[in-house]
């Protein structure tokens, strides 16, 4: 399997990269505790630099000899030497935002809504650093070959991540003509995959706790040979797994719901690249596609 492993940050593409795709491939040997450490690792790498085992095996909700066992267990002789590849990522250099700080705590001081806009702000501007941070423009690239060059790209979202696949389909087909946003109304999306095979894409989102009609769905294309792009929140989530490109994404709000911000920007970036990266006459197609509407009224003209 030709999988696009994506880096937890520019200079993380050497050692500390090499260190998160050893770890990845080892987690499901792993003991319930040092899979537990693992996956902590995997979804805050940044942690590993800056925090002392302690910290990070407290917030894992582990116990530091697990995340001792789990640096064995990927070829380290202890946690020490495990995090150092972390730690020269750190030393390479990460922008502080001194100024953003100090907007975020003078929003929190309007009260008790005042602090939900404060940690509304905070988690969405958080999120969309990290998941930059987490992605490079050489696999953003590789997903948006893969729709690009396909048959048909099928794109699937249930409960929030629903209206993303939409939207992205709608957008893919002004510039491809080729995708399909899935569940449709009255099937199951294995359904609508059923003619699927070796040059289709699918595109799946789901997030904790994971949609089993997206995990079986992603099962599914696999078996039929499809190509798979994961966006979820870990990399160790079961379509993760599973998929050829994977893009982590966080989700973390304050509030109940789950937030879409980072999953929205990171679908936007990829729908560039396949503009970018599309046959020339794509451009054209666009234009004439809004002409068309144009034409018929479709916008709002004053007067």
């Amino acid at each position: 399997m030709n999988r696009t492993a994506v880096p937890f940050s520019e200079p993380a593409s050497g050692a500390a990269g090499a260190v998160l795709d050893r770890l990845l491939g080892k987690i499901g040997e792993m003991s319930p505790q040092v899979r537990k450490a693992a996956q902590f690792v995997l979804d805050n790498p940044n942690e590993v630099g800056v925090s002392s085992i302690r910290e990070i095996a407290g917030a894992a909700g582990v116990k530091p000899n697990s995340l001792v066992r789990m640096a064995r267990a990927v070829g380290f002789s202890g946690f020490e030497d495990f995090r150092e590849p972390f730690r020269a990522v750190m030393r390479a250099g990460g922008e502080s935002f001194p100024d953003r700080a100090r907007w975020l705590q003078a929003l929190a001081r309007g009260g008790r809504l005042g602090k939900l806009y404060s940690g509304m702000a905070a988690a969405s501007i958080d999120n969309l650093e990290r998941v930059f941070a987490a992605t490079d423009a050489d696999a953003v690239k590789a997903a948006a070959d893969a729709i690009v060059a396909a048959r048909t790209t099928y794109v699937l979202g249930v409960g929030a991540a629903y209206s993303l696949a939409h939207n992205f389909a709608y957008l893919a087909n002004m510039a491809l003509g080729t995708a399909t946003a899935l569940p449709r109304d009255g099937s199951l999306p294995v359904d609508d995959m059923a003619r699927a095979g070796p040059e289709d894409v699918l595109i799946a989102m789901t997030f904790a706790p994971y949609r089993r009609e997206v995990v079986q769905s992603v099962h599914h294309a696999r078996a039929q040979g499809m190509t798979v792009i994961a966006l979820s929140d870990s990399r160790s989530s079961p379509i993760a797994r599973a998929a050829d490109h994977v893009f982590v994404v966080p989700i973390e709000t304050p509030q109940f719901f789950m937030s879409t911000v980072a999953a929205a920007a990171i679908l936007e970036t990829l729908m560039a690249f396949v503009v970018a990266d599309a046959p020339a006459g794509v451009i054209a197609d666009i234009e004439r596609f809004h002409d068309q509407r144009t034409a018929l009224g479709a916008y709002w003209e004053e007067g």
